[in-house]
């Protein structure tokens, strides 16, 4: 079964500035169990010295306006329990966007592949192809001249987690719930080789820092050549709501993201999705 998200608010969307509107002081004293200032150094320490490559791949969709509840269950469910028809898919998340997003797209599917021989072999699953064709391309729309691209956005980058079985599998009562982020950035040019990675590098660092709200951050340069609207993808899981409020109207986020970011980033994306056990039923 999959289970809905409900809308936030606002979506995070902005162009120059990604960042979540401002918490209300009722709100602020409910969820002041969240604040924390450096974390577990010892922690951090132990996730830097121990990691493994994982390769995430992020698929964006924009659905037909008039798509039925049944019509986006069937979408989201073949697309979750597809993990279970073929090898290499480590963890899957998927979810309705939360509100509008600058380029339309109303669901997000994120997946984690041990390689990138696993991701080639995903794109050219007859099983996958089968699910694209015959419940998700009906179900969604597009601009683009390419029809096998019906509504569909992929970014796909090589990335590094924690060496151990949950944060790799993405198991454990830490990822049952929560907010998914996912943040797609343009760099300018001349950024990429250097600036780029400065930026993405202090974003990591930041993300480590506040573990009572962060469950996981991964990050990377986009090498899927057949969408090259953006260069590079974040991804962040967040432990609940009030914890991804409380994070993007942080001083040290703002700071990060105004020092950093702001000066080389062409064009940026940024879309959440609530994260709900889903998919119990194989398709």
């Amino acid at each position: 079964m999959v289970t809905l998200s409900l809308p936030m608010r606002q979506a995070l969307t902005f162009r120059s500035f990604p960042i979540y509107s401002a918490i209300s002081s009722n709100r602020r004293n409910r969820v002041a169990i969240f604040s924390c200032a450096s974390g577990d150094p010892g922690q951090r320490d132990r996730n830097l010295r121990r990691r493994r490559k994982v390769v995430e791949h992020i698929c964006l969709l924009k659905a037909n306006k008039y798509l039925s509840y049944d019509q986006e269950k069937d979408m989201l469910d073949y697309l979750y329990t597809s993990q279970y028809q073929m090898r290499g898919i480590v963890a899957v998340s998927l979810g309705q966007i939360s509100g509008q997003t600058k380029e339309d797209f109303t669901h997000a599917v994120f997946m984690r592949f041990q390689s990138k021989e696993d991701l080639t072999k995903f794109y050219e699953n007859p099983f996958y192809l089968q699910v694209l064709k015959e419940h998700v391309v009906p179900n969604c729309h597009s601009s683009r001249l390419d029809a096998s691209l019906q509504g569909l956005m992929n970014v796909d980058y090589e990335s590094e987690v924690e060496d151990d079985i949950l944060p790799i599998f993405r198991k454990g009562e830490d990822f049952n719930y929560g907010i998914e982020f996912v943040l797609l950035i343009v760099f300018v040019e001349a950024a990429i080789s250097g600036p780029a990675e400065d930026a993405l590098t202090s974003l990591q660092e930041l993300t480590m820092e506040f573990p009572c709200l962060i469950v996981q951050c991964t990050q990377g340069s986009n090498f899927n050549f057949s969408s090259e609207d953006y260069t590079h993808g974040v991804v962040i899981r967040f432990r609940s709501r009030e914890a991804f409020e409380i994070f993007f109207t942080s001083s040290r986020y703002r700071d990060v993201w105004k020092s950093k970011f702001q000066p080389i980033a062409r064009k940026t994306l940024a879309i959440h999705f609530s994260v709900d056990p889903v998919g119990t039923e194989i398709m």
